[in-house]
C-alpha cells in the first residue's frame, strides 16, 4: 500500500480541493443570480408562467433561463427569455450586477411599464437587449451606450419620450437598431452616422423633427431605413445615394421638402421607396428607373411636378407603384405597360391628360386602378377589358368620353367601377351582366341612355348603385327586387319608367334611396316600413299614385321624406310623428287632404316642412310651434282657414321662407312673426286677413321679400325699408292700405267722412290755421333766438336726428356732450382703443351706466379737409340705415372744438383683433361661420334693401366688429357711397390693400360688386385664421388650386364636425364666386346671403379631407 505521504496522493488531494472550491465558488455565483431573480419577480404585480422559479430548482431549470458554463467551468444564467408571459410590472426591483454574465435579455410583448434602469449598464456582455411592446416610459438612459458588444437593440412600441441619445454612436458593433412606435422626439442624432455596421435601422412612428443627418450616408452597409411617420423636415440628403445596399428606403409621412436626389438612382438593390405624404417638389429624376429590383414605390401626397418619367418602363417588378395627389402633368407613358407585375396602380388627383394607352390593357395581375380627378380625355381603351383580375377601377372626374367598351363584360372579378363626373355616353353593353361581383357602381353625371342592365344584381352583393344625372330609361331592373345587400340607391334625374310597386323590395340595409325627377309610376307599398335603417326616401316629381302608407312611421331613422310633386292621394298619416330624426318632410304638389295633424309638433328636429300645393283643411295647429328648428314652413296653396297661430311666432330659425298663401286665413297677422328676425321671405297672400299690418313686423330686418296681397287689410305700413322700397304688387287688392310705397295713397289723405260735419271741419280748419301758423312762426323765432345764443356758450351738438324714418337715442345734447367729455377726461389717451388715419376711438361709461364708444377726428384746419369728408360721410350713412349687423350711432357732435360720432359699444373689438390673439381659440367653426353670414345679411341689406344702395368701400377686418355673443357689426362708414342712379360713381381710389377688388385698380369704378369681392376675402380670413392674400395669388397656378381644403383651414382649432365642415364647404365655396376677377361674374350679396342661409341642408359628397380647392373653385353655388 502507497504511503498517504507520498507525491501523487497529494497532488490528487490538491486536485479535489481545487474543483472543490471551484463547484462552491459556482454554485455561489448562480445563486446570487437566482436570488436577484426571484427578488424581483416577487416585486411583480402579474408573475404570470414563472411558477417553476423557486429555492427548490435550481435557476437553469427556470422557465425562460439559459445557463452556460464558463471556462472557469462556472455555471451561469446566459439568456433570458420571457417573452408573451403575461408579465407585468416595473425594472426597479431588478438587480443587473450579478447578472454580468447574461448576453441576452428578452422581455417582448408584456405588460411592463417605468422607466429603464440606468443599472442595465451593468449587462457589459450583453449583445441582445429586446424590450419591444411594452410600456416602457422615460428616456432612453445614455449609460446604455457603454454596452459597447450589443448587436441588437429594440426598444420598439413603448412610450419612451426624450430624444436619442448620441451615446448610442459607442455602440459600434450594433447591426439591428428598432425604436419605431415611440414619443421620441428631437432631431437624429448625425453620431449614429458612426455605426458602420448597422444592417437595420428603424425610428419610425415617433415624433422626430429636425432634418435627416448627411451622416447616415456613411452607413454603406445599411439594407433597411425607416424613418417615416414622424415631422422630420429639410431636404433629403444627396449622401443617401452611398446607401447602395439598402432594400427599404422609407421617409415617408414627415415634413421633408425640395427635390428628389438624383443619387438615389445608385440605389438599385432597393426593394422598397416609400416617399409619400411629404411636401417634395420639383420633378421625378428619370434614375429612378434605374431601381431595378423595386416592388414598391409610393411618391403620393406630395407636390411634384412635370411627366411621368418614360424610365418607369424599366420597373419590371413592381407590384405597387402610388403616385397620387401631386401635380404631374403630360401624357400616362405607354411604357407603363411593360410593368407586367403591377397589381395596384394609382396615379389619381393630378393633372395628367391624353388618353389612356392601350398598354395598360397588359398588366393582367391588376387588381387597382386608380386614374381619377384628372384632365384626361379620349375612350375608355377596350384593352382594360383584358384585365379580368380587376377588382377597382375609379375613372372618375376625368373628360372621358364615349360608350363603356363591351369587354368589360371580361372584369368579371370587379367590385367597384367609379366613372361618375366625365362625358360617357351611349347604352351600358349587354355583356354588363357578366360582371357579377359588383358592390359598388357609379355612373353619376354622365350622358348614358337606354336600359339598365336586367342582371345588375345577379350577384346579391351590389351596395352602392349610384347612376343619378343620366338619361336612363326604361324600367328599374327586376333584379334588384331581391338584392337585399343594397345599402345606397341614387337614381334619380333620368328618364326612368315603370310601377316602381313591381320592382322593388325590402333593404334592411338600405340607408338612402332617390327615384326623384323621373317618370315612375305606380304606388308606395307598406313593405317599405321594413327598411329599418332608411335614413334618405325621395320619390319627388314622379306619377306615384295612392296613398302614404302608415308603415312609413317605421322608418324611426328617416331624417329626409320628399315625396313631392306626385299624385298622391289620402290624407297624411298620423304615424309620420313618429319620426323624431326627420329633418326634411316635403310632401308638396300632391292631391293630400284631411287635416295637419297636431302631432307634427313633435317632429322637434325638423328643419323644412312643405305641405304646400295640396288639398288639406282646417286650421294650423298651434303645435308647430314648438318645432324650433324649422328654417323653412310651407303650406301655401291648401283650403286652411282660421287664424294663424300666434305660436308661429316662436321659430325663431326661420330663414328662408314662410309661406302660407292661397288659403282661407282669417283674423289678424299675429304681431309676434316680429320675433322672426332672421326670415327672408314672406308670403300671406291670397287670404282672407283682415285689421292693420303690425308695428312689429319692422323688427323683420332679414326680409328681402314680403306677399301680403288680396287681403282685406287695412291702415298704415309699418315704417322700415323692407315696407318703404317694396313694389306695390306685394300690397294691392287689399282693403285700405296705405303709406309710403309708391302706387298707394299716402295715409295723409284719408278723410274721416263724407257727411256734412265735413263742412264744419273744413270751416273750422280755415279759422284754425291761420292762428296756428303765426304762433307756429313765433315760436321757431324763440328758438332761433335761443339757438344764436346757446352757440356762444355751448358747442353745436346734435344729439337727435330725424332722418330716413326713425330716431338716434333721444337724449339731452347738452348732457351727453359733457358726460363724454368727463367720461374719457377730455379724451384721455388711456381711454382710447384704436386709432386711424383720420381718428381715435375711445371707450367711455356714460352716467346711465352705459358703455359707447366714441370715434373723434383728428382736428385740422380746413372744414373741407378729408377727416370732415369723412366724418360727414359717416353720419350721413347712419342715420340712413338700421340693421342689426350693422353698428348703431347714437348721436354725433360737431363743433369747432371737437368732431365726434357716438356709437355702441361692440365688447369683443375687431375680428381682426380676434384673429390675430388668443381669443381665436374660443372664436370656433360655428362662431365664425355666424359671423360670416352677419356680415353678408348686413351687405346684403345695404345693397339691396336701401335707396339708393349703399356701398361701404372699405370693407376689412378691422372695420367688422364684435359683441359678447360673437355678433357682428360693420362699422366705419367713413368714405361708404350712396349708388345714385343719375351718376356715374366713379371715386378716386379708396379702401384698404388686400381688400380692394381688382378692377379698381383700372377702372375707379364704384359698384357694389368692389364689397362682394372684399367680402370674399373677409370670409376666406375668417376660415383661415389670417389674411388670405397668398392664397388668392397661388390660386392663379395649378399648384394652388390644388391644395387641399383641410390644409387652408385655422390650424389653431379642432378639425370640424360633420356638419360644420358642410356648411365650411359653402363657405368657401361661396367666398371663391366673391372674389372672381369679373365683377359681373361675381353673386351679389342678396344671392351670398341666401346661399348661406340655406347650405345647413347640403350635405357633402366627400369627406373634408378629401376636398381641394379646385373643386370648390369650379363648383356651382
Amino acid at each position: 500500500m502507497e504511503s498517504v505521504s507520498s507525491p501523487k496522493f497529494l497532488s490528487s488531494l490538491l486536485l479535489f480541493l481545487i474543483l472543490s472550491f471551484l463547484l462552491a465558488l459556482a454554485s455561489a455565483s448562480l445563486a446570487s443570480q437566482g436570488k436577484a431573480l426571484l427578488q424581483w419577480k416577487a416585486s411583480l404585480q402579474s408573475q404570470g408562467s414563472l411558477e417553476s422559479w423557486n429555492l427548490s430548482t435550481s435557476p437553469c431549470n427556470w422557465t425562460g433561463i439559459t445557463c452556460n458554463i464558463t471556462h472557469q467551468g462556472r455555471r451561469v444564467i446566459r439568456e433570458i427569455k420571457l417573452s408573451q408571459m403575461g408579465l407585468a410590472g416595473t425594472l426597479n426591483a431588478l438587480n443587473f450586477s450579478p447578472l454580468s454574465s447574461l448576453v441576452s435579455l428578452n422581455l417582448t410583448f408584456n405588460n411592463f411599464y417605468g422607466s429603464i434602469p440606468t443599472t442595465i449598464a451593468a449587462l457589459s456582455k450583453l449583445t441582445s437587449l429586446d424590450l419591444c411592446t411594452n410600456s416602457f416610459t422615460g428616456i432612453i438612459p445614455l449609460q446604455i451606450g457603454s454596452l459597447t458588444k450589443i448587436n441588437s437593440l429594440n426598444l420598439s412600441d413603448n412610450q419612451i419620450s426624450g430624444s436619442i441619445p448620441p451615446s448610442l454612436s459607442n455602440m459600434t458593433r450594433l447591426n439591428f437598431l428598432y425604436l419605431f412606435g415611440n414619443n421620441l422626439s428631437g432631431s437624429v442624432p448625425e453620431e449614429l452616422g458612426r455605426l458602420e455596421n448597422l444592417l437595420e435601422l428603424v425610428i419610425s412612428n415617433n415624433q422626430l423633427a429636425g432634418s435627416i443627418p448627411p451622416t447616415l450616408g456613411n452607413l454603406t452597409r445599411l439594407q433597411e431605413l425607416d424613418c417615416e411617420n414622424n415631422e422630420i423636415s429639410g431636404s433629403i440628403p444627396p449622401e443617401l445615394g452611398n446607401l447602395v445596399n439598402l432594400d427599404i428606403l422609407g421617409l415617408d409621412n414627415n415634413n421633408l421638402t425640395g427635390f428628389i436626389p438624383h443619387s438615389l438612382g445608385n440605389l438599385t438593390k432597393l426593394n422598397a421607396l416609400y416617399l409619400w405624404g411629404n411636401h417634395l417638389s420639383g420633378s421625378i429624376p428619370p434614375e429612378i428607373g434605374n431601381l431595378v429590383e423595386l416592388t414598391g414605390l409610393s411618391l403620393s401626397q406630395n407636390s411634384l411636378m412635370g411627366s411621368i418619367p418614360t424610365s418607369f418602363g424599366n420597373l419590371t417588378k413592381l407590384n405597387i407603384m402610388l403616385l397620387w395627389g401631386n401635380h404631374l402633368s403630360g401624357t400616362i407613358p405607354r411604357e407603363i405597360g411593360n410593368l407586367v407585375n403591377l397589381t395596384n396602380l394609382d396615379m389619381s388627383e393630378n393633372h395628367l391628360n391624353g388618353s389612356i394607352p392601350k398598354s395598360i390593357g397588359n398588366l393582367t395581375k391588376l387588381k387597382i386602378l386608380y386614374l381619377f380627378e384628372n384632365q384626361i380625355f379620349g375612350s375608355i381603351p377596350r384593352e382594360l377589358g383584358n384585365l379580368t383580375k380587376l377588382n377597382s377601377l375609379w375613372l372618375n372626374r376625368n373628360q372621358i368620353s364615349g360608350p363603356i367598351p363591351p369587354s368589360f363584360g371580361c372584369l368579371i372579378n370587379l367590385t367597384d367601377l367609379i366613372l361618375f363626373n366625365n362625358r360617357l355616353s351611349g347604352s351600358l353593353p349587354r355583356e354588363f351582366n357578366n360582371i357579377i361581383n359588383l358592390k359598388r357602381l357609379d355612373l353619376t353625371n354622365n350622358n348614358f341612355s337606354g336600359h339598365l342592365p336586367h342582371d345588375i344584381c345577379k350577384g346579391g352583393v351590389l351596395a352602392h348603385l349610384t347612376l343619378n344625372n343620366n338619361y336612363f330609361e326604361g324600367p328599374i331592373p327586376k333584379s334588384l327586387k331581391n338584392c337585399t345587400s343594397l345599402r345606397r340607391v341614387r337614381l334619380e334625374h333620368n328618364q326612368l319608367s315603370g310601377d316602381i310597386s313591381e320592382n322593388l323590395g325590402v333593404y334592411p340595409h338600405l340607408l338612402y334611396i332617390d327615384l326623384s325627377f323621373n317618370r315612375l309610376s305606380g304606388k308606395l307599398r307598406p313593405n317599405w316600413g321594413g327598411c329599418h335603417n332608411l335614413s334618405f326616401f325621395g320619390i319627388s316629381n314622379n306619377k306615384v299614385t295612392g296613398n302614404i302608407p302608415p308603415e312609413f312611421g317605421k322608418l324611426t331613422q328617416l331624417q329626409v321624406l320628399d315625396l313631392s310633386s306626385n299624385n298622391l292621394l289620402g290624407e297624411i298619416p298620423k304615424d309620420l310623428s313618429k319620426l323624431t330624426h326627420l329633418y326634411n318632410l316635403n310632401l308638396s304638389s300632391n292631391q293630400l287632404v284631411g287635416e295637419v295633424h297636431p302631432e307634427f309638433g313633435e317632429l322637434y328636429n325638423l328643419g323644412t316642412l312643405d305641405l304646400s300645393a295640396n288639398q288639406l283643411i282646417g286650421r294650423v295647429p298651434e303645435q308647430l310651434g314648438n318645432c324650433l328648428k324649422l328654417y323653412l314652413l310651407k303650406l301655401g296653396k291648401n283650403h286652411l282657414n282660421g287664424s294663424i297661430p300666434f305660436q308661429i311666432g316662436n321659430l325663431i330659425n326661420l330663414d328662408d321662407f314662410l309661406d302660407l298663401s292661397h288659403n282661407s286665413f282669417t283674423g289678424e297677422i299675429p304681431s309676434q312673426f316680429g320675433k322672426l328676425d332672421k326670415l327672408q321671405n314672406l308670403n300671406l297672400s291670397h287670404n282672407e286677413l283682415i285689421g292693420h299690418v303690425p308695428h312689429s313686423l319692422s323688427d323683420m330686418i332679414g326680409l328681402s321679400s314680403i306677399d301680403l296681397s288680396y287681403n282685406e287689410l287695412e291702415g298704415p305700413l309699418p315704417h322700415s325699408s323692407i315696407f318703404q322700397n317694396a313694389p306695390v304688387d306685394w300690397f294691392i287688392h287689399n282693403k285700405g292700405l296705405c303709406g309710403a310705397v309708391k302706387g298707394l295713397p299716402s295715409c295723409g289723405s284719408f278723410t274721416t267722412s263724407k257727411d256734412d260735419s265735413t263742412k264744419h271741419h273744413k270751416l273750422l280748419l280755415l279759422i284754425t290755421i291761420p292762428g296756428l301758423g303765426t304762433l307756429f312762426l313765433l315760436f321757431l323765432f324763440v328758438v332761433f333766438a335761443l339757438l344764436i345764443l346757446r352757440r356762444k356758450k355751448h358747442a353745436r351738438l346734435v344729439a337727435t336726428i330725424e332722418f330716413g324714418g326713425f330716431s338716434i337715442w333721444n337724449f339731452d345734447g347738452i348732457d351727453a356732450y359733457k358726460g363724454i367729455i368727463e367720461a374719457t377726461e377730455d379724451f384721455d389717451d388711456k381711454y382710447c382703443i384704436g386709432t386711424g388715419a383720420y381718428s381715435s376711438v375711445y371707450k367711455a361709461l356714460l352716467p346711465s351706466g352705459e358703455f359707447v364708444a366714441v370715434k373723434k377726428f383728428h382736428p385740422l384746419e380746413f372744414e373741407n379737409s378729408p377727416s370732415m369728408q369723412t366724418f360727414w360721410s359717416e353720419v350721413q350713412a347712419l342715420t340712413q340705415i338700421r340693421h342689426r349687423n350693422i353698428v348703431k350711432l347714437y348721436g354725433f357732435c360737431s363743433s369747432a372744438q371737437n368732431k365726434f360720432l357716438v356709437y355702441e359699444y361692440m365688447e369683443r373689438g375687431s375680428l381682426a383683433n380676434i384673429l390675430q390673439s388668443e381669443g381665436a381659440l374660443e372664436f370656433d367653426w360655428s362662431k365664425r361661420i355666424g359671423v360670416i353670414k352677419h356680415i353678408a345679411y348686413a351687405l346684403s341689406y345695404m345693397h339691396h334693401d336701401c335707396t339708393p344702395p349703399l356701398v361701404h368701400r372699405d370693407m376689412t377686418s378691422n372695420n367688422v366688429l364684435l359683441d359678447s355673443e360673437y355678433k357682428a357689426c360693420i362699422s366705419d362708414f367713413g368714405i361708404a357711397r350712396l349708388l345714385k342712379p343719375d351718376s356715374s360713381n366713379w371715386s378716386m381710389l379708396a379702401g384698404t390693400r388686400g381688400y380692394l377688388a381688382p378692377e379698381l385698380a383700372y377702372t375707379m369704378r364704384v359698384t357694389e360688386k368692389c364689397d362682394v369681392y372684399s367680402f370674399g376675402v373677409i370670409a376666406l380670413e375668417i376660415v383661415m385664421g389670417k389674411h388670405p392674400g397668398e392664397l388668392i395669388f397661388a390660386l392663379s397656378s395649378p399648384i394652388g388650386k390644388n391644395t387641399f381644403l383641410k390644409d387652408i383651414l385655422d390650424s389653431r382649432l379642432s378639425p370640424p364636425t360633420t356638419q360644420v365642415a358642410n356648411e365650411l364647404v359653402t363657405v368657401v365655396m361661396t367666398a371663391f364666386k366673391c372674389l372672381d376677377n369679373s365683377p359681373h361674374s361675381r353673386p351679389t350679396m342678396q344671392i351670398v346671403s341666401q346661399q348661406l342661409s340655406i347650405f345647413k341642408a347640403q350635405p357633402n359628397s366627400q369627406p373634408l379631407d378629401m376636398i381641394k380647392l379646385c373643386h370648390l373653385i369650379d363648383a356651382k353655388v
